[in-house]
């Protein structure tokens, strides 16, 4: 009579274990498909801005005909993010875009006429409005990063994450440069 009360004890620890590394795994997957969901939000947003590169570098095309180098760039980094492969690359070339975008608006100022253009002030407040949405998108994103790479270093969560390799993301993280202050300067008139 004590052996089945021993066994039946030792099948519901057992079982109360399993259901618990089930638990875990699961929450672990859930984690794991909401870092993925905010890169997709992130990656439908940049494909958006990536689209409308082309229409901006042809309605400035028109004006800047001195600058081919700045606008080269521009090109430049959209290839950079057209031949990425890994995640890594990804985040680099959407970086070069960002800077990349900065030096034409820049650029732009010299160009009075192009600022006034009807198509050059609509395609740039859409992609000004699309880089706001990518910010804020990033910041769901690291966060989602930073809750599962939390969960799968944490104890006993990592005895399951390593069974079941699951492995930690990286957080999207801006250039040095971009770190840097900018100079201001006003000229008096």
């Amino acid at each position: 009579m004590i052996g089945w009360i021993v066994l039946a004890g030792l099948l519901l620890a057992l079982l109360v274990l399993i259901t618990y590394g089930v638990t875990i795994y699961n929450g672990l997957v859930q984690l794991r498909n909401n870092v993925a969901r905010d890169w997709s939000n992130i990656d439908v947003l940049l494909k958006q801005r990536f689209d409308e590169l082309p229409k901006l570098v042809k309605v400035c095309e028109g004006y800047m005909q001195h600058e081919r180098e700045t606008l080269e760039a521009v090109i430049k980094a959209r290839s950079m993010v057209n031949n990425a492969t890994s995640e890594s690359e990804k985040l680099q070339g959407q970086n070069a875009i960002t800077e990349t975008l900065k030096s034409l608006f820049m650029v732009v100022e010299r160009y009075p006429e192009l600022k006034a253009d009807a198509a050059f002030m609509r395609l740039s407040l859409r992609i000004s409005e699309l880089e706001d949405m990518i910010a804020d998108r990033r910041e769901f994103y690291n966060d989602a990063v930073n809750i599962y790479n939390i969960r799968i270093e944490q104890f006993p969560d990592v005895l399951i994450a390593n069974q079941f390799r699951f492995n930690g993301r990286e957080l999207w993280k801006i250039d040095a440069a971009h770190r840097q202050d900018v100079a201001v300067g006003f000229q008096r008139a």
